[in-house]
This record gives C-alpha cells, sequence and structure tokens, in this order.
C-alpha cells in the first residue's frame, strides 16, 4: 500500500485564527496549482476556532515530498502560530520521516485484515 494518510492537528495560537485561516486558504490555492499526487485536502475548525484538523491523503511518499516543497515557508509560518501534531498512516518511504522530522510525525501501519 503506497497511498498515506495523514492527519495533523494544529492547536492555534491566542489571537491568530485569522493569520491561521489566511495561511490555510493559500496552502489550499498551492494544493490546487501545482501538487500532482494530492488525493485528499480537507480542514476542519472547531466551534471556537482555536483547533483545527487538516485530512490528507496522498498517493505515495514522493507526492507528500512534493507537497511539502510546494508550500514552501508556509509550514514554518504555522508553526510559528499553533502547535502541530501531525500522525502518518501507511508504509512511508524512510525519506518521508526524516524530512518530516522538525514535525516529529508518528507513523502508524496498517494492521492486517481477517
Amino acid at each position: 500500500m503506497s497511498e498515506l494518510q495523514l492527519t495533523t492537528r494544529f492547536a492555534i495560537h491566542d489571537g491568530k485564527l485569522g493569520e491561521f485561516k489566511s495561511l490555510a486558504s493559500r496552502c489550499m490555492e498551492v494544493v490546487r496549482e501545482k501538487d500532482s499526487g494530492t488525493l485528499q485536502y480537507d480542514w476542519f475548525l472547531n466551534a471556537d476556532g482555536t483547533e483545527c484538523v487538516l485530512r490528507e491523503r496522498y498517493r505515495d511518499s514522493d507526492a507528500v515530498l512534493e507537497h511539502a516543497v510546494n508550500l514552501g515557508d508556509l509550514m514554518g509560518r504555522f508553526m510559528s502560530i499553533s502547535d502541530p501534531d501531525v500522525e502518518i498512516c501507511g508504509a512511508p518511504t524512510d525519506a518521508l520521516p526524516e524530512a518530516m522530522a522538525a514535525l516529529q510525525p508518528r507513523v502508524y501501519s496498517a494492521y492486517p485484515s481477517i
């Protein structure tokens, strides 16, 4: 299984919701314009605007790496206004968690079906 699912939960810093929304909108534009292997890219905010969940699906690890390159410094800006918590579900190449080391992603492998 090369397809990967990522879930990122952002704890948005006080007073930064407007900037967070602006950055999220810019990310969505980049995905539409540049990404070739992004299969799902959905953002969800809680009622009081203090947390966001990003659900992503990618064709494979290379597609995630392409996405990261396309976003460029936007990810660093997110890290300055929120605390991201990243989960990777699937079988990423070794290069992917290494490239995402600053985010300290947790990797979950598929459990065999019965």
